[in-house]
């Protein structure tokens, strides 16, 4: 423990975690500079077992990074909390937030009060925030075609999946597209083998529960299980009585009556997310029903919307026909794919739903695709939702030199930690520069001046030719909400880490207020 009565002991402790935390936020955001851009290059992560996972996004990485540092997992989850909002910007996330850490850090070494780098960063963001939404040109129509760029510049420039996202995004209409409880990027499913294509309708990652069951058909009527399907069963030592045995024999008999009863009824697909027993399977087989068990909750919930079903219980099948009417789900069509151990209902009589089929060579490039494909519809519906900003790193420039006179207004050291947000913000173009083979001190200096010169927040690099272009007139644009909440979520984390005073290593058991502090 360090010596309290030793002020300048107790101060060189204090640099110490804070130079510690810099130095993990530096590394991790290190890490992933080199797959941002058009330029930018994959990570090959190895497992302890040999296992190997190739990928250039940021939130991937990440997480499979073998990480011990606590600041360094406080950025991680930091990344985790910008992908699951907003689905995209992960890379810019954590470049931000390392930059913001490493410099602020450095002011506070100079001199400068942590507090005031803080509130500084803190200013800083916030106008830095509010210079985005002013910059931002919203998306009228789902037809605007400017998302393509945008999904194919968050897809890694594979334009074939930049087209399906488009599709899958206009099947579903702008008006579903701009509800924040529907995700986009929930409809992309990657499989081996599978042919690219996107339909109206949803998949169910499973094969029928028996091969003579049917395998297309139309006028879909649909029962969703949420439960066993199998009948009441009662314990061991009752079925050894006569009226314990009587009674499981009554409970099968209902069971059947009940299976038997959904079939005369016109359904002709169950769906189970647990086990359906042999009964069940015989005698929807000898029906013509198409069951399938072991569904994963997610795949029924995507069902249920879709078709408008609603989930029903074991217990629930004893309900009137009236009543068990009211649970069905409608589509136009099922239709079982053998090869790829999968089935789509199409058509579904509830929500409009699209899914945005991938296909794959092996099941490594069908799980880097799906992570691809992902991105690219979070991005575009990100666009559709908020607008877009000039893409390539430019806006950042841009905005980090309107900071100068924020700077300007305030007193005192707090303007200090207003420089930290704007060497900060400069650091994705210095990334996207390097990684394509330019100088990125030089280009930032070209690009600012040519800004300065014109007044366009939309001047950027070729990162092909090194020339100066107008990224809006070349169609090279990101997300605006992806850019807004990669700098907020940076700003939170970086100012978290900031304001640690000392690291203390916790004990392993649970802390028991009756010890002693010694």
């Amino acid at each position: 423990m360090s010596d309290k009565n030793n002020p300048k002991s107790e101060a060189e402790e204090k640099v110490q975690a804070l130079l510690s935390n810099a130095n993990a936020a530096r590394l991790v955001a290190q890490t992933i500079e080199g797959t941002i851009g058009p330029k930018g290059l994959d990570i090959m992560m190895v497992g302890s077992l040999g296992d190997v996972v190739i990928s250039n996004d940021g939130v991937t990485v990440l997480k499979l990074m073998a990480v011990n540092h606590p600041a360094a997992r406080m950025i991680i989850n930091a990344a985790r909390a910008q992908q699951a909002e907003v689905g995209d910007g992960t890379t810019t996330a954590t470049i931000l937030a390392g930059a913001l850490v490493v410099e602020g850090a450095n002011q506070v070494i100079k001199g400068v009060p942590v507090t005031q780098v803080i509130q500084g960063i803190k200013l800083g963001i916030q106008r830095s925030v509010e210079l985005l939404e002013k910059q931002t040109r919203i998306i009228d129509s789902v037809e605007d075609p400017i998302l393509l760029n945008v999904a194919a510049i968050a897809g890694r420039d594979q334009k074939d999946l930049a087209a399906l996202i488009i599709e899958g995004a206009k099947i579903v209409g702008r008006e579903k597209l701009l509800d924040p409880e529907y995700k986009l990027a929930d409809a992309i499913s990657a499989r081996e083998s599978a042919a690219n294509q996107v339909f109206m309708g949803t998949i169910i990652n499973r094969s029928p529960l028996n091969n003579d069951m049917p395998h297309d058909f139309s006028g879909v009527k649909i029962l969703v299980v949420d439960d066993a399907l199998a009948p009441e069963d009662i314990d061991s030592e009752s079925k050894k009585t006569e009226a314990g045995f009587l009674h499981y024999l009554e409970n099968r008999k209902h069971y059947e009556i009940n299976l038997r009863r959904i079939c005369a009824m016109g359904v002709n697909m169950v769906l189970v997310d647990r086990s359906i027993d042999d009964i069940g399977e015989q005698i929807f087989a000898e029906a013509n029903v198409l069951a399938v068990h072991r569904v994963s909750r997610r795949e029924l919930d995507r069902v249920c919307k879709h078709t408008g079903a609603h989930k029903i219980k074991r217990s629930g099948l004893n309900r009137s026909e009236d009543q068990l009417s009211g649970y069905f789900g409608y589509a136009n069509r099922v239709l079982v794919n053998e090869k790829l151990g999968s089935i789509s209902i199409l058509g579904g009589q509830g929500v409009a739903q699209a899914t945005i089929l991938v296909g794959a060579a092996t099941e490594e490039v069908a799980d880097e695709k799906e992570r691809i494909a992902r991105d690219a519809a979070a991005a575009v519906q990100a666009a559709i939702q908020k607008g877009v900003v000039p893409g390539g790193g430019t806006i950042e420039l841009w905005v980090s030199q309107q900071l100068d006179s924020l700077a300007g207004e305030l007193k005192g050291m707090v303007s200090y930690g207003v420089s930290v947000v704007k060497e900060s913000l400069q650091r994705p173009f210095a990334c996207i520069a390097a990684n394509a083979g330019f100088n990125p001190l030089e280009k930032i200096r070209e690009v600012i001046a040519e800004q300065n010169r014109t007044g366009m927040d939309s001047i950027t690099l070729d990162y092909e030719e090194g020339r100066l272009i107008d990224a809006m007139a070349q169609g090279i644009v990101d997300p605006a909400l992806v850019k807004i909440h990669a700098l907020r979520t940076a700003g939170e984390v970086a100012t978290a880490i900031l304001r640690i005073d000392s690291i203390i290593k916790m004990k392993n058991k649970e802390f028991d207020t009756q010890d002693s502090i010694e």
